[in-house]
């Protein structure tokens, strides 16, 4: 599985906090990794990990709650500090999500996050694409989708932030095939956030052919001189504060 994104968009984290916020949720906490980083800050004195899964509650600890990043279910003004770590490119109404980050913020709060940004495996989405329409005359959504940098920045004004900030930094991954590469993807849990939306869409499995195509592809677009490929991966990077 591949930690190096998380581990990356986890660090502006750490640079904001210092002993100002006494109060502070994750949301999106999975693992609970940054819920135990801010726990140990000097002055933070209530952690709070938020997360829809029940498995990912149940092997964190401290105060935890099973909740969805669009309908977090603490009144207004709890928190000092609202973080979320590569969660918000899952939700269908992101800027829902960034109202109810802002709802549950003390004035003058903080609100951080990091999310996949829309150049994220964009090596990927080339070479599935141009394979599938091959093989199969039509494509697929195969991997998640992502927000652009600009339309993260204006939802941020748009849902009450004033002054916010927004900015993009891009991690390259290499492994040793595209198959490596969506295995990966498969234990990140990344294959495809929309598979619940595509009832009236074109949705099948991938076909042997259309894989092997894929495998080819992307070596010969983007294959590196020691024969492996790299995997872009976005890292948008917001900040925002409560009025």
């Amino acid at each position: 599985m591949c930690r190096f994104p998380a581990r990356r968009s986890g660090e502006p984290a750490r640079r904001h906090v210092g002993g100002r916020f006494r109060t502070a949720i994750d949301v999106g906490a999975q693992s609970g990794a940054l819920s135990r980083a801010l726990a140990r800050h000097p002055g933070i004195e209530w952690v709070v990990a938020a997360d829809p899964s029940f498995e990912f509650l149940a092997r964190g600890a401290g105060d935890r709650v099973a909740a969805d990043p669009e309908l977090v279910p603490f009144r207004e003004a709890s928190f000092e500090l609202a973080i979320s770590c590569l969660a918000l490119h899952w939700v269908g109404d992101l800027p829902g999500a960034l109202v109810q980050f802002r709802r549950i913020l003390k004035p003058g709060g903080l609100f951080l996050a990091a999310m996949f940004g829309g150049r994220t495996l964009v090596e990927l989405r080339t070479a599935l694409f141009e394979a599938e329409l091959a093989e199969e005359g039509g494509v697929s959504p195969r991997v998640s989708p992502a927000a652009d940098l600009a339309d993260v920045a204006a939802l941020l004004l748009r849902t009450g932030y004033p002054m916010p900030v927004a900015d993009a930094e891009a991690i390259t991954v290499t492994y040793s095939d595209a198959l490596a590469l969506m295995r990966d993807i498969r234990g990140m849990g990344e294959t495809n956030a929309l598979t619940n939306a595509l009832s009236a869409r074109r949705r099948t499995p991938l076909r042997r052919a259309t894989l092997a195509r894929t495998i080819a592809l992307y070596a010969e677009r983007f294959g590196l001189a020691d024969g492996r490929i790299p995997a872009t991966f976005e890292i948008l990077f917001l900040t925002g504060r409560q009025p």
